[in-house]
């Protein structure tokens, strides 16, 4: 796997010579403000009447008792073993959890899995959460919910962490080899001396509006720094953003996020865009659902697949497509290739109606369709 991973990725000097030869100047060093138009990286000072900020972010650290005494894990260190653990604690059961789990799992290792919340994958569709945690269980996972590790300690040449309920109850304990964080990000703010501008900052990050800007004129945010919805695309579709806004101020577009497709890379995948039921409710929307499981797609026979579905959440008055969630192999490219669909107003009806290629795992976006006109007629 780090044989792998070597060929795939790009050095960091490579990114510094590519930059060179577009026409960049580069230095390398923290950089920190000395006023909201200068910046100090070493010895210069590098002043400019637009500064844009992205420094990323990192893993953040939870505060367990005795975790600055192991030597844990992320999603890039992990990448680097050189041994299989024979045993692995996640904290954390989002998309990095679940997707570095399923993968020590199917390599050999016992995987246990702890998060606070009582739901992997807390931002995704409820039945869709449902569905992938059944099938990761099935692979002999185990997913402790609703609960946080409290501390880690060594014994007998090993490390235990005591778990306790969110809501109290019985501890229980869990010993593991390594321990892997997979519960959030932090931005990284901390050496930019931020206090020498003026720009205010939350608990995710850098605040900024729709165009990337901070509260001081000039000083832009873009990507995880900003801490608003932290994929790499959406890294990408910012800086754009902000770049346009630097030179034709308010004339560009503004962020919009409310057709943004996510997935989560196991296997099955868990992939969604638009709105969750719940969500839609939230807007006040009368929303329907439907629910068509995988078993029923011919092309999931073909490999045998226990465990998928296809969910429309859908508005009952205008038909229109709110939400749509699958849990399947190539659930991303299946969502992906819809979400323009919800951006453009499609209704389940004309989902319905739409050709689609047999036989795919994205029929059953078709079929759930034609589910929804039988059970919720127009």
């Amino acid at each position: 796997m780090r044989a792998r991973k070597e060929t795939l990725k790009k050095p960091q000097p490579k990114w510094v010579e590519d930059l060179e030869a577009a026409g960049f100047d580069t230095y390398a060093g923290t950089a920190s403000f000395v006023d909201p138009q200068t910046v100090r990286v070493g010895d210069a000072a590098l002043t400019a009447d637009k500064i844009l900020i992205a420094t990323g972010s990192r893993t953040a650290v939870p505060p367990v008792e005795g975790i600055e005494e192991i030597d844990w894990l992320d999603h890039v260190t992990a990448l680097d073993l050189e041994e299989l653990p024979e045993s692995l604690l996640i904290v954390g059961a989002g998309a990095v959890g679940l997707e570095f789990g399923q993968a020590f799992a199917r390599f050999g290792s016992q995987v246990t899995l702890v998060d606070a919340l009582d739901q992997i994958a807390p931002q995704s569709d409820h039945h869709a959460a449902m569905e992938l945690r059944e099938a990761l269980e099935d692979e002999g996972i185990q997913i402790i919910l609703g609960s946080f590790v409290q501390k880690v300690a060594g014994r007998d040449g090993r490390h235990v962490a005591t778990i306790v309920p969110r809501e109290g109850g019985m501890e229980q304990e869990v010993a593991f080899d390594r321990l892997l964080l997979a519960s959030g990000r932090r931005p990284n703010i901390e050496e930019l001396n931020l206090a020498a501008t003026g720009v205010e900052t939350y608990k995710l990050g850098i605040a900024v509006d729709e165009r990337m800007r901070t509260n001081v004129p000039g000083i832009w945010a873009a990507g995880d720094v900003n801490g608003q919805a932290q994929f790499t695309p959406v890294a990408q579709y910012q800086a754009r953003i902000a770049v346009e806004d630097m030179y034709r101020p308010g004339e560009g577009p503004a962020a919009d996020y409310t057709v943004l497709p996510t997935a989560i890379f196991t296997d099955p995948e868990l992939a969604g865009v638009g709105l969750t039921a719940m969500e839609a409710e939230e807007q006040g929307f009368e929303c329907e659902t439907v629910v068509h499981p995988l078993k029923y797609v011919r092309r999931a026979s073909y490999i045998d697949a226990k465990h998928g579905l296809y969910k429309i959440v859908f508005d009952r008055r205008s038909r229109r497509v709110l939400g749509l969630h699958v849990v399947s192999r190539g659930a991303s490219d299946i969502v992906q290739g819809l979400s323009i669909a919800l951006r453009l107003g499609v209704t389940v009806d004309e989902l319905a109606n739409a050709h689609h290629v047999f036989p795919t795992f994205g029929e059953g976006v078709k079929a759930a369709a034609e589910q929804a006109r039988v059970t919720v007629p127009a």
